[in-house]
């Protein structure tokens, strides 16, 4: 199995929607395609991969690093002894010689774009689903048969008040899910719990039917204020109030706020999951961890934290992947 070529483009993904931090009104998003010469009923094997939304596209780092490494690696050197590529070979590949530690940046962005669409082509080289082809390698070929999710929106838009959120809650509710998730901290805090109230009714009250989302937006005063606040509506998680890589502010409300807090979707390594880990005071009984795979250098590093997160002591049921993917 050979790469015979790699594509990229940037899509405009905006919208009229903010969070607390940003909005999206220029947001853009990679998507990247890796041809192989492997044939499957009459076509060559494609693998497609694309980043989330609140990164926006990585075209440069894409065309002036890696991709021109994944294109010049010895074909017999990220393939595995069957000779189907090997996306954790490809990805030491991509992170050769000029990549030192540390300094994340955004390049984790770039290289989880490919590793998605390696991931992508290997699957449909194998004949099998993405989730079968994991659970066969890394997890002695058992598989969950129902995956948990929820629907993420509540965010702010331009002229819509209680009732529009109200109408979206609802919506999802519709669609079949019980959990649903909002944004808060892009306003007065009493602003934001007549929100929070307004969604809880469409939830049938049910706190834990209800997850609130900060995007980073407080300092540690406000965190607490909030959490004080929230406290007892019993929420489902309170999540990322505070900057994502501030673990001693995380470690502060964790000792105040008894209820799940989630954080992760922001922090881009192993190696800062596990200092979040370590020093971000989180609680493995009750708490959520969101690393999001594509931002974070892609499925290769995601299992490689996984690994991790079990020598603490952590369930992997305790993460929840961030991302539409």
């Amino acid at each position: 199995m050979r790469i015979t070529g790699i594509a990229d483009i940037v899509v405009p993904i905006s919208s009229s929607i903010r969070n607390a931090y940003i909005d999206f009104s220029q947001m853009t998003a990679s998507v990247v395609a890796i041809f192989t010469d492997v044939m499957r009923e009459g076509r060559p094997v494609v693998g497609f991969g694309f980043n989330s939304n609140g990164r926006y596209a990585q075209q440069g780092l894409l065309r002036e690093r890696f991709i021109p490494r994944l294109k010049s690696a010895k074909p017999e050197d990220i393939v595995d002894a069957r000779g189907i590529i090997d996306p954790t070979k490809a990805w030491d590949a991509m992170m050769r010689n000029d990549e030192k530690p540390g300094g994340h940046g955004e390049r984790s962005v770039a290289v989880g774009v490919l590793d998605m669409a390696l991931w992508d082509a290997v699957a449909k080289a194998e004949g099998v689903p993405l989730w079968r082809l994991l659970a066969d390698r890394y997890n002695g070929g058992r598989a969950e048969k129902t995956a948990w999710v929820y629907a993420a929106g509540g965010y702010y838009y331009p002229d819509k008040d209680i009732g529009g959120l109200q109408d979206e809650m609802k919506r999802y509710l519709d669609l079949g899910y019980s959990t649903v998730k909002m944004k808060i901290g892009g306003g007065e805090l009493s602003a934001d719990l007549k929100r929070i109230e307004a969604a809880l009714k469409m939830v049938g009250g049910r706190g834990e039917n209800l997850c609130v989302d900060v995007n980073g937006r407080y300092g540690l005063d406000a965190a607490l204020a909030c959490g004080d606040a929230i406290a007892p509506y019993g929420l489902r998680w309170y999540e990322e109030s505070l900057d994502p890589l501030d673990y001693l502010l995380h470690a502060a409300l964790a000792t105040r706020y008894a209820s799940p807090l989630a954080t992760g979707e922001n922090v881009f390594s192993m190696r800062d999951a596990r200092n979040l880990i370590r020093h971000g005071g989180l609680r493995p009984d009750r708490d959520i961890l969101q690393f999001d795979p594509v931002l974070s250098y892609g499925l290769v590093e995601y299992l490689r934290t996984l690994d991790m997160l079990q020598a603490y002591g952590w369930s992997r049921r305790r993460c929840v992947p961030h991302g539409g993917h």
